[in-house]
Parts: C-alpha cells; structure tokens; sequence
C-alpha cells in the first residue's frame, strides 16, 4: 500500500486528491481551488501562472489538514493536466509572457502563413501535410494549437520571444516550479505536432522545426508519463507543505490520464469525457488520422498506445452558461418558493442536481428544440472558431425547461456526432465509459445513452478520472501496479445505463437535423464574427 499525491489542473480550477493504492485506486480526500481564464476580445485566452501555483499550494496545504495520512508518508506526485497550452520560459523558469490557454485562437494570420496557402487538402498546403503526416501521424490544422501560439508570440512580442529558453506545457511548468527540471511527457510532446512518434523520446522532428521555423534550442528533453522527473526541491516543499526529496513523475494530459482512469486502456474500448470540453476517444495500437473531421489518434500514457481522439471545445461549459444566464433568474432564486439561503432541506445538493431534475420531466426532443453547442467555437468534425450556439425550433410553448433539457440533449448529439465520425476508421465499444463532471447526473448519463444506442458505464468518482490516471502512472513508475494494462482491474463500476430505443427513435430524427444546423449557418457564423 502506498499513497500519491495527484494534481488535476484544469481549465479553470485544480484538484488536488491524496490517493491509497493497494487493490484499488482509493481517492482519500481531495480539494479543489478556481483561478482565472483571461478572454480577450482579439480571440486570446490566457491564465495566470501565479494563480495556478498559489492554487497548488494552497489546496495541498488544505487536504492534510483533512486526512490522517502525513505529508511525509507520499511516495510520489503526479499530473493531470489541461493540454496545449504554451508557456515559454526564461533560464530562470519563469514565464517571458501569461500563459496562452489552448482556448487561445489569435494565430489566425500565423496558420495562414505556415500552412493554409497554395493547393490543401482540408485547408492545408497538400505537401506540409503530407509530410506531417509521415512524421508525426497528425497535422497542426488548428488555430488553437501550440505552435501556432508560439509563431504568433514571435511575430507580435518579439521583446519576450528573444527571453525565451523553453518551451513548457502547463503541468511542465509546475514540474519546473517543483523539480527545477525542464521535462516533457511524450503525449505533450506529441501535442506539440512537432515529435516524431517513430523516435520515442529522441522524438524532435528537426525537418518539422526547420519547416516551421521553431526553434529545437526551445524544445525540453522527452520523457514518459511514468519516468521521475526529479525530486522536491528545498523551495518548492516548503512552499507546499511537503517534505523535499518526493518522487515527482510525468504524469500525463487530460486527454490521456482521462482514459486511462476511465479504465479504458485495451485496444477497442471507448470512453466519452464531459467536463468543460467533451471528447470521444477509443484505444488503438496504430496511428490513424481523418483530417476532413479533424480526429487523430495521439500519443497516450501507454507506449505502443493511441488515442483516437475527437474533441469539441464546450461541453459542461454550456450547461454554466445555462446556469448563469437561463436558470438563475427563476430556479436559483427561488426552488419551490423557498430562497436557496433559508432551505434547509437537502433534496437538491446544488442548482446543477436540481435542473437536471427539472428536465427530467420534460419529453426527449425537448419539445423539438435543438441546441448547437459551439459557444467557442469547434473542432471536431468540423473546425471553425466562428461557429457559434443557437437554440433553433423555438416555439410559443417552449418554455425554460425545455431550453435546459435542449442543451444536454445538443451535447451529447455533437458526442454522437464524434463517435460515429470514429466509426469510420475504428471499431468504437458498444459499452462506452462515461466520465467527468457531467457522469455525475443520472439523467445526463441516460439522455447519453438513449442518443447514441449504447450502453454507458460510469465509474467510481467519474469527475476525478484524471487525477485517478495521475495515480495510475505514478504507481507504474513506483512498481506497485505492473503496468497500465492492469488498471482497469483497480477501477470499480458505479452505475451502468441501458438505452431505451424508443427514446432513441425521437433523438434520431432530431440528430439528422442538428448536424445540418452548422452547413445551414457557416458563412452567417463567419459573417457575424469576422465582417
């Protein structure tokens, strides 16, 4: 038996969970803290280095004041990590600029002049892509990814690109606060688009660097999810409560720890994730990508493993949406007459249990209106950073539960949208391991299954999945658990949702006609955006 200490960074807040691994993945406690995401009206989305750090600090500070377990009994830290962010570093680490989030789509003109010119095959230069492809089994056709990011800092903040010694994901960066070590984990390198995935840690495409002109000098040395990148440092313990000298590991991203405490680690088996954004990913041993729906399959925790990978950019980000601007006025204030702050009944834990209660009672269809959930854009199957949210079939009837129940519905839709865009390349499972913070709601969990037909599965803690993957990979590295092959064995099921096919019948005709909405709307979203 051992006990790790796992941080989840996510877009907006971290958790920190204190894990015991003996025949189970136990979590024991954990806390979580918010700090802030930056929107800026030029499409920039940045954060606060110092925000997260103090955030880490704090919630670690925090969580051994509530468990028994002492600070000196952890055998190991990990990661789970929001991915595709670029924080360039000086030689001192400390960042030449505000973290750029992956949300950050400013490098319009950037992507444009490195590969959106000449004749393209989905909007990129045919021989770039090609040659992408060979070397790293993907192409970086996003404004939102990383180098792109670190092409427009060069252009526009060349004071603070001329500072910059490495180039850092987010959790590379806290590894640097914690070890002073610049490390990154081979599905962050791959999330680079610049590693050549036939090289393993010696993975840096040079050809790749020179085409894009990136700089290699920036690029840190590549190491495994489950390799140690150092110990504690005197500094960092101190400022975290800990004693120095822990065993600090790669960890992993969000994208590939999620999977991994999801239980899905066997080729074949899917998982669904809803947290901010929303993803479909199932396990291959071989690389394969669908550049006309923009899915590739990434590097993951495991070696000879991929993740087929579809994403769309807001998924639990909606339903806050609907919480601030839909429900607060009428549900929030006042749940069956009574003010929230003088009940002291525990029907309804928070406002989220009790709209998900409210559209229970509405018909599937939601009365026949259809929400679109692109409030920041899209990615997958289509890539457009002016594609926006509607609710489309508003009727006099309409009333707000059936705008509620409209945007869980409008979620899971673009899941199965994502799934079936997967079918064309792989095998998805029939039996589908749905997580995050959305897997907490019954009703969402069966509103996911009577849209797509398949039976969803729910784990143990379905919203602490990464943190769980974080755990997983460190105790590989500490030799408790053989490897990640086994982990599905340390990871229970909950809750298990079978569809219910007439239910089915309904979202059918429904979901032909969402996934028209986006072709119908294209040039008016650009329009609306851009003109």
């Amino acid at each position: 038996m051992i006990y790790v200490l796992a941080y989840d960074i996510g877009t907006t807040g971290v958790k920190t969970c204190l894990f015991r691994i003996d025949e189970t993945i136990t979590l024991l406690a954990g806390v979580s803290r918010g700090y802030g995401l930056y929107i800026l009206e030029n499409g920039g989305a940045e954060q606060d280095e110092e925000e997260w750090w103090q955030a880490v600090c704090g919630t670690t500070k925090e969580l051994f004041d509530q468990t028994a377990v002492r600070p000196e009994e952890v055998a190991g830290i990990s990661f789970c990590s929001q991915m595709q962010g670029l924080i360039l570093v000086d030689r001192e680490g400390k960042p030449v600029r505000r973290p750029m989030s992956y949300m950050d789509q400013r490098a319009r003109e950037e992507i444009r002049k490195g590969l959106a010119y000449g004749p393209q095959i989905a909007g990129a230069n045919i021989f770039r892509l090609i040659r992408c492809l060979r070397l790293t089994g993907a192409v970086s056709t996003s404004v939102k990814d990383p180098m792109w990011k670190y092409k427009w800092i060069e252009a526009h903040e060349p004071d603070q690109f001329r500072r910059a010694d490495k180039w850092l994901d987010v959790k590379e960066y806290l590894i640097r606060r914690l070890t002073g070590n610049c490390v990154m984990t081979e599905d962050s390198a791959f999330a680079t688009l610049l590693y050549d995935t036939r090289k393993g840690k010696e993975g840096w495409s040079e050809a790749l660097c020179r085409m894009f002109g990136v700089k290699m000098e920036h690029l840190p040395k590549i190491i495994r999810s489950s390799d140690q990148a150092g110990t504690l440092t005197e500094q960092a313990a101190a400022e975290l409560g800990l004693p120095a000298g822990i065993p600090v590991f790669g960890g992993g991203g969000d994208a590939s720890l999620i999977g991994v405490g999801s239980g899905c680690v066997q080729v074949g088996e899917t998982h669904i994730y809803c947290g901010t954004s929303g993803w479909v990913g199932t396990v291959t041993d071989r690389q394969l990508v669908d550049v006309s729906a923009m899915i590739a399959a990434i590097v993951g925790a495991q070696r000879g493993r991929y993740n087929y990978f579809a994403e769309m950019e807001t998924a639990g980000k909606c339903l806050e949406w609907v919480k601030d601007h839909l429900a607060l006025d009428e549900i929030g204030i006042y749940l069956e007459k009574v003010h929230v702050a003088e009940s002291h009944e525990a029907v309804y834990r928070s406002l989220y249990d009790y709209m998900t209660q409210v559209v229970e009672q509405a018909p599937a269809g939601a009365g026949g209106v259809i929400f679109t959930p692109w409030l920041h854009g899209n990615r997958c199957p289509f890539e457009d950073p002016a594609a926006a949210g509607m609710f489309f079939g508003i009727r006099l009837e309409t009333g707000k539960t059936e705008l509620i129940r409209a945007v869980l519905e409008g979620i899971c839709y673009h899941l199965r949208w994502m799934l079936e865009c997967e079918e064309r390349k792989v095998k998805t499972s029939p039996v589908i391991r749905f997580v995050g913070g959305g897997a907490l709601s019954p009703v969402t969990s069966q509103i996911l299954s009577d849209v797509t037909g398949r039976v969803i599965e729910v784990v143990e803690s379905p919203q602490n999945v990464g943190a769980v993957g974080a755990a997983a990979v460190a105790a590989v590295g500490l030799g408790v658990i053989e490897s990640l092959d086994q982990v599905k064995d340390f990871i229970p099921v909950s809750r298990r949702f079978e569809p219910d096919m007439e239910k089915k019948a309904v979202y059918d005709k429904y979901f032909e006609v969402f996934k028209k909405l986006y072709q119908s709307n294209k040039k008016i979203f650009r329009r609306l955006q851009y003109e």
